[in-house]
């Protein structure tokens, strides 16, 4: 079964005094890329967490963000009166005698440094507990969102296998009409130069070149490829790499095929091959 590397997982935990929200995004990625957005106060957990999603997400570029949003009366931002005081009073001392509005002082004191303090919140190891669930939740959410994105993935994969498949026993079909179409255009060609020719070393060279252009070993390999990708496909494992190098292989023979054909018919079932390959190999690069 296989997975995208497009997801978003989200959970909503309501503490006492806030609400923290987690989210989980991910896009698809060569390897496995972890972007935190964790307040401070948690930080000491932010390798746990990334433990934590690189064994659940094991590739893509992952954004990973917890929300606080304060949900008490009471704040742990206080006015620092000491140092505002202080403040107002250099201002005064140093605006004009006729200026005496103390709210406009006031205003331009608490932009000051150090007018605001902020206590320090502690971890609180049951809240973060809590929070980790949650986290966990996340997690199994983008998974599911992987596994239902990658449905209609799977689904393009085999309809376009089973075309290339149809354009291959085309060419099987057509390779017969082409051996005998190169050996009439071959003794054209003898017969247009008027010469005599020995029949024995006419039908050696036929041979030889026959054998350069034969396509049945390709033929067979590309079949192999076809059944091998479906085979991955079906997995208990998604592995997008192992897709891609099949698909890789794939190309080679149809390439081979067509380069070695020089038969236009079959030549034109090779672009549709091509064709339905390039569309694969761009959706392939979201599987994991």
């Amino acid at each position: 079964m296989i997975q995208s590397m497009t997801g978003y997982g989200k959970s909503v935990l309501q503490l006492p005094t806030k609400k923290v929200t987690i989210e989980i995004k991910s896009l698809n990625s060569k390897n496995l890329d972890i972007n935190t957005r964790i307040p401070s106060y948690y930080k000491e957990k932010e390798l746990d967490v990334r433990k934590k999603i690189a064994k659940s997400l094991i590739r893509g570029k992952v954004d990973f963000s917890i929300f606080i949003e304060m949900t008490a009366d009471k704040t742990s931002t206080t006015i620092n009166k000491g140092v505002v005081n202080d403040y107002m009073q250099q201002l005064k001392n140093v605006l004009s005698n006729n200026t005496e509005d103390d709210l406009a002082l006031l205003k331009m004191a608490v932009t000051m440094p150090d007018a605001l303090k902020t206590e320090r919140e502690e971890l609180d190891e049951e809240e973060w507990a809590q929070i980790n669930n949650k986290i966990d939740e996340a997690i199994v959410e983008i998974v599911q969102y992987r596994i239902d994105e990658a449905k209609s993935l799977e689904e393009d994969f085999k309809e376009r296998i089973a075309n290339i498949k149809t354009y291959l026993e085309e060419v099987k079909t057509l390779d017969k009409d082409r051996i005998n179409h190169v050996k009439k255009r071959l003794q054209k060609a003898i017969e247009e130069l008027k010469v005599e020719t020995d029949a024995n070393r006419f039908e050696q060279e036929l041979i030889y070149y026959l054998e350069k252009l034969d396509i049945n070993e390709e033929k067979v390999r590309l079949e192999n490829h076809l059944e091998y990708f479906l085979t991955t496909l079906d997995s208990e494992d998604s592995n997008g790499k192992k897709l891609g190098f099949i698909i890789q292989e794939m190309g080679r023979e149809i390439n081979t095929t067509g380069s070695k054909a020089n038969y236009a018919p079959i030549q034109k079932a090779v672009i549709q091959m091509k064709n339905e390959l390039e569309q694969i190999k761009e959706q392939i690069l979201n599987v994991l």
